[in-house]
C-alpha cells in the first residue's frame, strides 16, 4: 500500500516520507479499511513535531487518528456482512504507530463506524477527534434549552461541531473569533453572535449579549489563555475544557467557589467505553438525519502531506484539513 510516515521527529518537510508499506491484515476482532480520506488534527502535527516529547514517540509512524473509507476485509470474530461498509474511524494512531495516512488500516471493529452514503469520505475524516470532543463537551456542560453558551475559538474544528450540537439542544450560542472570515464561518455553523477577542472586550460583550445575566456554560479550547472567563458564568455554571496551554493554570478560585462552578476536563482519546458508545450513537443518529454540517477547508493529496501539516501548524485554513487517498 501507499503510505506516509516519519522515522524521527521534526519539521514535516524534513521527516515525512512517502512510499510503499506492507499491507496490514485484519486480526481477531478487527476490520481492514481501505481509506479514502485522512483528517489532519493539531495533535497529529504536534506529535510529529515533537511537542509531546520523545517519550511518547513510537518509532516509525504512519500519522493521523481520523479517516474514512470502506471495509474490505474482516478478521476472525467480525461479521463478514461488514465487508463493503462505508465507515469513519477514530483513534487510528493513538498509542500505536499505524495511523490513517495510508491506503489501508487494520483496527478494532468498534473503531470503524458506519458512514451514511450521503456523507462524503472527506466529511467522515473530519469527525473523529473534533466531533467526539465537541459531543462530550456539550454533554459535560449539561446544556438545556435557553442556556447561554460561550464556545471558545468558534472557527476551530471542535468549535464548529460544538456550536451545532449546542444549538440542537436549544442553546443560544456566543463564540469568540479573531476576524471577519472566522466570524462568518462560526455564524454558518449556527452561532447567534460572535465576539472578536482581538478588538473587543469579551467580558463587556458577554454582558451586553446576555443582558447582564452571564453565561450558563463555556466550551473552552484553552483554559490557560481564557481562565478569567470563568468569572462570566452565572451561579451553577459549567465549563468543559478540552485544551490547556502550559503545565499549570491559575483560575479565579473565589468566583468559582462562590458561583458553584463546575470545571470539567476531557481527553477524547481516553473516553469511557459507555460514554464513547453513547457519543457514537448520538453522532450516528445526527449523521443519518443529515443534521450536521461539516467544514472541509482544504484537501491535499498524499504526496503533499507535508503541506497539509504546515497548513494546520500555521492555522492558514478555516475548516478541517484533509489528505485524500
Amino acid at each position: 500500500m501507499k503510505a506516509a510516515w516519519y522515522d524521527d521527529l521534526g519539521p514535516a518537510r524534513d521527516v515525512m516520507q512517502i512510499g510503499n508499506w506492507p499491507d496490514p491484515v485484519a486480526g481477531p476482532g478487527e476490520v481492514l479499511v481501505r481509506l479514502r480520506a485522512s483528517g489532519v488534527n493539531p495533535s497529529d502535527v504536534k506529535s510529529r513535531g515533537g511537542a509531546f516529547g520523545r517519550a511518547r514517540f513510537l518509532g516509525r509512524t504512519i500519522p493521523h487518528s481520523d479517516g474514512a473509507g470502506d471495509i474490505v476485509a474482516v478478521g476472525p470474530g467480525v461479521d463478514a456482512a461488514r465487508v463493503g461498509e462505508r465507515v469513519w474511524v477514530w483513534n487510528g494512531q493513538y498509542q500505536r504507530p499505524m495511523g490513517t495516512a495510508a491506503e489501508l488500516i487494520a483496527l478494532p471493529a468498534a473503531m470503524a463506524v458506519k458512514l451514511p452514503n450521503a456523507v462524503s469520505y472527506e466529511a467522515g475524516a473530519c469527525l473523529g477527534i473534533p466531533a467526539m470532543t465537541a459531543a462530550q463537551a456539550v454533554r459535560l456542560c449539561q446544556i438545556e434549552p435557553g442556556d447561554q453558551v460561550l464556545v471558545s475559538g468558534g472557527a476551530g474544528a471542535v468549535a464548529h461541531y460544538a456550536i451545532q450540537l449546542a444549538k440542537l439542544r436549544g442553546a443560544r450560542v456566543l463564540t469568540t473569533i479573531s476576524g471577519a472570515a472566522k466570524a462568518a464561518h462560526a455564524m454558518a455553523a449556527g452561532a447567534d453572535a460572535t465576539i472578536n477577542y482581538r478588538t473587543e472586550n469579551v467580558a463587556e460583550r458577554v454582558a451586553a449579549l446576555t443582558a447582564g445575566q452571564g453565561l450558563d456554560a463555556i466550551v473552552e479550547m484553552d483554559l490557560g489563555a481564557n481562565a478569567s472567563q470563568i468569572g462570566l458564568l452565572r451561579a451553577g455554571g459549567r465549563v468543559a475544557i478540552y485544551g490547556v496551554t502550559g503545565a499549570e493554570v491559575a483560575i479565579p478560585g473565589r468566583a468559582s467557589l462562590q458561583g458553584a462552578v463546575s470545571l470539567n476536563f476531557l481527553y477524547v482519546y481516553e473516553q469511557k467505553p459507555t460514554l464513547r458508545a453513547a457519543i457514537i450513537r448520538e453522532l450516528s443518529n445526527l449523521l443519518a438525519a443529515g443534521r450536521l454540517v461539516h467544514a472541509v477547508g482544504a484537501r491535499f493529496p498524499l504526496a503533499e502531506i507535508a503541506a497539509a501539516h504546515e497548513a494546520v501548524e500555521q492555522a492558514s485554513v478555516i475548516g478541517n484539513v484533509v489528505v485524500t487517498l
